[in-house]
């Protein structure tokens, strides 16, 4: 049950109208941008944000339990590391490569030991190494992007700090004053190393860890004097002794934070989306740092070693900053009809007719995953119908979906209905739409259910400055709370997306073992080009060169670690198409079904007309693999079987000719609510 602050539209309306006007380049940067709140970035006007989310309303109770946070911080939710902060006690880690986890007294890490089995490739967390502070608890007391600072306390003294991040091998702990730590095993074999440090090793389960600390070492104990460090990092296999050392060197100043740049080089399908992420010392020197598989090198100096991953072996090189970059994808969401024969035509304006006289307002979900997939589901309709030059079609569905998109829009909506519209949490800093679903209270996909709802609203509004006006103030915050360019008194920066990962991270507060976990990747995918056409049709570049760029890299990590992996190292797994990435593992399996057909249809779900260009990369012989798995019967009967087909359309023109007969004699209780007959037999023909 909710209660509302209550607050005009109009206020909402003009405090919208200034949040993202700043908002110009292509080039953006950020470093530790969310570690404080209350300080916006120059090119967001946080305190108008402020002002519409006060005048949308407020929930009654924030679902997010007692955090381990230091005051002043935006709570983390959708992170790598937000298992830290929720829940009674604090989950593992896994800052690629390596996995972290709190203990009684201090903290332990380990690099995990990667195996795979039929359906799961393993790399849970592994306690080999570590530190015995006398802590007895911690909290997250400053975070970016990237990188995690926990805080280790014992009562209320501080103690120390430990900073992780992805793409880093090491464990960097600050003393906060004097003390002596202990280590988990004797450290051996020491010697001097850079700026006054000793190197040494520590032998633990069969894995041998370096060691470089400013401190006195004794066996296991390590005398640090304030500000003092101790770094550890898993030596890879078969490094020389000589290695070691360049890699102790490197290590020798422990890590302090990530900065994230992104930038776009050309236009279209020609351009590029860049990324670099900034690996700051605290002698701002150079550090280790560990790519993923298939993400390229630019720029650092590689060592040759590698250490084993979940998602296959990553290279150890030496450098400041991870440069990558993926190919534009640009958004879109109208299918090319232009080929269609007479006789297509005909067809699917009968079936457009036939599906428009299915829609009514009872057509339409409350809850803002369903109901988002409603409106997505009839605004493709719409177009459809605007396309065919079906204007009587086209009028009705459009006062149909303006009326719903209108309650969830309206700012006093949650007032009048009690559904069909988003309060603001401001404990954790975000849109809760008001009759969750799957977690969604919890912060649990929100760039799934969002994604649909800014798609179908750039649809409706294309070429309508009175639609944009009017939807513009709450749909301009909803984008935020996925997808905020910067940390805000209001919203936390990125609130889903990993740029080092390159995929964005599903569940909210992350309560597992395994880490954070995203099944959809393609509903994500679907999210950032619903938000890159939203920008264009309101006219936020800003807000389209974000989307832009996050559509360019989920995309990317879909193909690679999703639909089209590579599994050479893998050899005891048996699938071809990865649906569950884990922090700590990877699964052929999804959430909500055992049945062969969902693994592959969660990764399509919903197709968009951007999806062509990304789903099919691995070719007709991929396709054909996962569709004998996905249907091994040859019947698309089947949940997603509708997805199914529209993929294999992509195979081939033979391949999209049987997948055309198939979709028009498809039960329609086998088409998405997502999906219309319609959407599915335009899909497959445009691919002739």
């Amino acid at each position: 049950m909710s209660v509302r602050l209550r607050a005009g539209a109009v206020a909402l309306a003009a405090a919208s109208a200034l949040v993202l006007t700043a908002c110009t380049g292509t080039e953006t940067g950020t470093g530790g941008a969310d570690r404080a709140t209350g300080t916006a970035s120059p090119t967001v006007d946080g305190a108008a944000q402020q002002r519409a989310v006060t005048a949308l309303g407020s929930v009654a109770e924030t679902t997010a339990g007692t955090m381990r946070l230091a005051d002043g911080l935006v709570p983390p939710t959708n992170r790598w590391f937000s298992g830290l902060v929720y829940g009674d006690a604090p989950q593992p880690v896994f800052p690629t490569p390596i996995s972290w986890q709190v203990t009684d007294d201090g903290f332990a890490a380990g690099l995990p030991v990667v195996s795979a089995t039929e359906k799961t490739i393993a790399g849970g967390a592994v306690q080999q190494v570590g530190l015995d502070l006398g802590a007895d608890r911690t909290l997250v007391s400053a975070y970016d992007q990237v990188s995690v600072t926990v805080e280790h306390r014992a009562g209320a003294a501080v103690l120390g700090r430990t900073v992780l991040a992805q793409g880093s091998p090491l464990v960097s702990y600050t003393a906060e004053g004097a003390q002596t730590v202990t280590v988990t095993g004797a450290v051996t074999g020491t010697g001097d190393g850079p700026d006054g440090t000793t190197t040494g090793t520590i032998a633990a389960d069969g894995r041998t860890w370096g060691v470089v600390t400013s401190g006195e070492v004794d066996g296991r104990s390590i005398r640090l004097a304030a500000d003092g460090s101790v770094v550890l990092f898993p030596v890879p296999d078969d490094a020389t002794t000589k290695q070691v050392q360049a890699l102790s060197a490197a290590a020798a100043s422990p890590l302090q934070q990530v900065t994230l740049a992104r930038s776009s080089t050309g236009s279209g399908s020609d351009g590029a989306q860049r990324t670099a992420l900034g690996y700051r010392t605290a002698a701002t020197g150079k550090t280790v740092i560990v790519p993923q598989p298939g993400q390229g090198a630019t720029g650092l100096r590689c060592t040759g070693l590698h250490y084993a991953t979940i998602t296959g072996d990553a290279p150890v090189c030496i450098g400041d900053v991870l440069r990558f970059s993926a190919p534009s994808l640009p958004a879109d969401d109208e299918l090319d009809l232009s080929g269609l024969t007479s006789s297509q035509r005909d067809t699917l304006v009968a079936q457009v007719r036939a599906d428009a006289g299915g829609v009514s307002a009872a057509s339409f979900g409350a809850d803002s995953y369903g109901g988002g997939k409603d409106l997505y589901r009839v605004a493709n309709l719409y177009r459809l119908a605007t396309q065919l030059d079906l204007d009587d079609v086209a009028t009705g569905l459009q006062q149909q979906l303006v009326t719903q998109i209108d309650q969830w829009t309206d700012p006093d909506g949650c007032g009048v209905s009690g559904t069909r519209c988003f309060l603001y949490d401001d404990t954790v800093k975000g849109l809760v739409g008001q009759a969750p679903s799957y977690g969604s209270d919890e912060f649990n996909d929100h760039h799934f259910h969002y994604g649909y709802l800014l798609s179908a609203a750039a649809i409706v509004a294309d070429g309508s400055d009175d639609l944009v006006a009017k939807w513009k103030p709450v749909l301009d915050l909803v984008a935020a709370d996925i997808a905020s360019p910067a940390a805000t008194e209001s919203f936390p920066e990125l609130r889903v997306y990993d740029p080092y990962a390159q995929h964005s991270w599903a569940s909210g507060y992350s309560p597992f073992a395994d880490g954070n976990n995203q099944e959809s990747s393609s509903e994500a995918v679907s999210a950032w080009n619903g938000l890159a056409r939203w920008g264009a049709v309101s006219g936020s570049r800003a807000t389209e060169e974000l989307g832009d760029w996050l559509l360019a890299n989920e995309a990317v990590s879909a193909q690679r670690d999703v639909l089209d992996p590579d599994l050479r190292a893998f050899p005891g797994f048996e699938h071809t198409v990865v649906s569950l990435n884990w922090g700590g593992k990877r699964d052929h399996a999804t959430w909500f079904s055992a049945d062969p057909a969902a693994p592959a249809g969660i990764e399509l779900i919903p197709m968009p007309a951007v999806a062509a260009d990304y789903v099919a990369a691995g070719g007709e012989e991929q396709i054909a693999k996962v569709l004998r798995e996905a249907v091994p019967e040859g019947d698309y009967a089947v949940q997603f079987g509708d997805y199914l087909l529209m993929y294999r359309a992509l195979a081939s023109g033979a391949e999209a000719e049987a997948a055309l007969d198939a979709a028009r004699d498809l039960p329609a209780e086998d088409i998405d609510t997502g999906n219309t007959r319609s959407y599915l037999l335009a899909w497959i023909m445009a691919r002739g």
